[in-house]
């Protein structure tokens, strides 16, 4: 499963980190262990379902236990349905990545 999650809080920081709120969901992927690319509007991970959905519950939730007030989580997810077709962040990416 793929998945790309953006992460909307408000507000998106504070006054000593800008986008702190933004950066606890962040925090969330990375401890989960999971492939993840971190882009400029939204953050890509990859891994198994089971790992994925609770996952994202918790990347949304991560904001506002940071102190957002509130958060507006958009979540887009790409699944195959035939077991050994995955198709990967590598494999969707590789052709336009700079050698």
């Amino acid at each position: 499963m793929i998945v790309e999650v953006q992460c909307l809080p408000s507000p998106a920081g504070d006054e000593v980190r800008r986008y702190a709120h933004v950066e606890a969901a962040i925090e969330q992927i990375q401890q989960a262990g999971v492939h993840y690319e971190v882009g400029a509007l939204g953050t890509t991970l990859e891994g198994e379902p089971d790992v994925i959905w609770p996952l994202l519950r918790d990347v949304h939730e991560a904001c506002l236990r940071s102190g957002a007030t509130s958060v507006i989580t958009v979540i887009k997810v790409a699944e195959g349905g035939e077991v050994g077709s995955a198709t990967t962040m590598d494999t969707l990416t590789a052709p336009w990545r700079s050698s």
